[in-house]
């Protein structure tokens, strides 16, 4: 079983769906789960509401680009669970073994009133992942070390107190689309970036997003051609093409001579692309109540799932 997660550091864009989502709905297994990883975006300040609605529009946002609902559920509805589990994990782990953590490094470093969250948080991602019996986590190379500490903490659980959890196996994620953003293509887009004119969220209005790819950077070259390297304005807008419409980039690149044409080509891509996604999002939204009741339910199962191991780590460790 596979399982990953996504925060809600802001709202759901255009690389968040073709280099994660739109593979989740595509390539899922029965048994894997999907989460909206709340509980992680508030190791920064942050604001309640916000956080709550982006936390709920993200949710929707999964269940209307495929995923079946009976394999999502949101972090903060298990914050019993894990908050017990991860207090188990804490008393395993040790200060220098979170210390060592590489953004704990760079999201601290030298600031004053860093929260004590942003230390304990890889903790808080074991228990996630232990919780729910995962033995596949699909990561990227900058949250494996998180996976290592998840291992090494079943390890040494399993053999100081009994066995209980699944050693889990970091496995490299199947490779979107790398989309950058179109303002600055040196950079990924990010859903949690101050500056938007150069990303396209899932729940733009078609106008809004034809206006910024045809706002986007390219260069002074007299026709597109794909080189990452040293021309990352076009290439960018060859990659979504390609993702959106199921070629590659270099033959995307073949069919345009003007950027003109391959922008307006991007933008009626990126929109029919999100269409179905935005309109089955903005009715899941109309109807708090129904998706409220998809949310408890997803709940009540991840719960289900990962009942056994948090009473029995809390059995062998002497609390209950």
């Amino acid at each position: 079983m596979r399982l990953s997660g996504i925060t809600p550091s802001g709202h759901a864009q255009l690389g968040n769906h073709l280099g994660a989502i739109a593979r989740w709905a595509a390539d899922g297994a029965p048994e894997d789960l999907y989460f909206v990883s709340d509980l992680h975006a508030m190791t920064t300040t942050h604001n309640p509401a916000g956080l709550r609605g982006r936390a709920g529009e993200l949710l929707a946002v999964l269940i209307a680009s495929g995923i079946p609902a009976e394999r999502v559920f949101v972090q903060s509805d298990l914050a019993r669970e894990l908050g017990a589990l991860t207090w188990v994990l804490e008393c395993t782990c040790s200060y220098g073994e979170a210390a060592r953590m590489i953004q704990f490094k760079e999201k601290a470093g030298g600031q004053h009133g860093v929260r004590l969250s942003l230390l304990t948080y890889p903790v808080l991602m074991a228990a996630d992942i232990l919780l729910q019996g995962a033995d596949e986590v699909p990561v990227g190379q900058d949250q494996s070390q998180h996976v290592e500490l998840a291992r090494a903490l079943a390890r040494r659980f399993n053999s100081t107190y009994g066995e209980v959890f699944t050693i889990p196996e970091p496995v490299l994620p199947v490779t979107g689309a790398r989309v950058r953003d179109l303002a600055d293509p040196t950079r990924k887009m990010s859903k949690s970036t101050r500056d938007s004119a150069g990303v396209v969220f899932v729940l733009d209005e078609p106008t809004l997003i034809r206006r910024k790819i045809r706002r986007a950077v390219t260069d002074a070259q007299p026709a597109p051609a794909y080189d990452p390297e040293t021309r990352p304005g076009v290439s960018n807008l060859l990659e979504i093409l390609g993702a959106c419409t199921g070629t590659t980039p270099q033959e995307v690149a073949a069919e345009y001579t003007s950027y003109g044409a391959l922008k307006e080509a991007v933008a009626a891509a990126v929109i029919e692309t999100l269409r179905p996604v935005r309109e089955h999002t903005l009715a899941l939204l109309s109807d708090p109540a129904e998706l409220d009741r998809v949310r408890k339910a997803g709940a009540v199962r991840a719960a289900e799932r990962g009942e056994h191991r948090v009473n029995a780590a809390l059995r062998l460790i002497g609390a209950g």
